[in-house]
């Protein structure tokens, strides 16, 4: 029987880069997108956390490469990313979702410390990223790039200043390259995720997570990392052509509880 609908939702084939990718959210995503029979390029900063991460894949028949990747570090990304298109000659898709949480008090001697690290992280490391792969996602017939923000991006927590306004930079870059990039086709996206059970929520206490889940998400519980990598696959669709400058929350409805 053939097909009444014209757009593919199949990302088979497709080159992945993912940051942040030997854990939580970014782990998640690999792992989905391999299930989908994308090739993903799994970067972070341990080797031996990437290899696991890989060799998963691999075990299960899909396929991956491994690839130590610091994302405030311009001559690490642009070897990266020579290693992966020397390789596929392309970048279908990035997912920007490397990240870090340095609680802090203005207040602190050391603040500017803290800002800097943060920010070359969360928000510099992105641009940095895109600006090197652009060229490559330029020659993909589906391009797409997801920035991976916050909740903290549509919000705002006390002593969390540098993350609070690094992930609203984040939003306002996603809006700006969609924009820009608009002309070549290429849709640029974002995903702020919400409570999510992570390796920056593991230390919580579980009965703390449970009353804060009851008084702050309508949905009452924490989030599954396997959650948001569905959203930014979503994205990530041949199907989703048409959606860019599309800021996402996932987050049990966090963001619109209002009491």
């Amino acid at each position: 029987m053939s097909r009444l609908s014209k757009f593919s939702r199949s990302i088979k084939g497709k080159i992945v880069l993912v940051t942040g990718a030997a854990s939580g959210m970014g782990m998640a995503t690999v792992e989905l997108f391999s299930d989908e029979g994308a090739v993903v390029m799994v970067s972070d900063l341990d080797q031996k956390s990437i290899d696991n991460v890989v060799n998963k894949i691999k075990k299960n028949g899909n396929y991956a490469d491994g690839h130590i990747l610091d994302v405030s570090n311009k001559k690490n990304i642009k070897n990266v990313v020579k290693n992966i298109t020397d390789k596929y000659g392309v970048i279908d898709i990035l997912i920007n979702n490397a990240g870090i949480a340095l609680p802090t008090s203005i207040d602190n001697n050391d603040f500017e410390a803290y800002w800097d690290k943060t920010h070359n992280i969360l928000l510099k490391g992105q641009v940095m990223l895109i600006r090197e792969c652009l060229p490559f996602i330029e020659k993909s017939d589906t391009p797409r790039i997801v920035n991976i923000s916050s909740t903290e991006g549509l919000g705002a927590s006390p002593m969390h200043s540098p993350y609070t306004s690094a992930k609203h930079g984040v939003i306002g870059l996603t809006r700006s390259l969609a924009v820009e990039l608009g002309k070549k086709g290429i849709t640029v996206n974002c995903i702020c995720p919400g409570p999510i059970n992570t390796a920056m929520t593991e230390k919580i206490p579980e009965k703390d997570k449970e009353i804060y889940s009851k008084r702050r998400v309508p949905l009452r519980r924490y989030g599954d990392p396997e959650e948001v990598a569905h959203a930014t696959l979503n994205f990530c669709l041949p199907s989703s052509s048409f959606i860019t400058g599309a800021i996402l929350a996932v987050d049990g409805g966090l963001t619109i509880k209002r009491a």
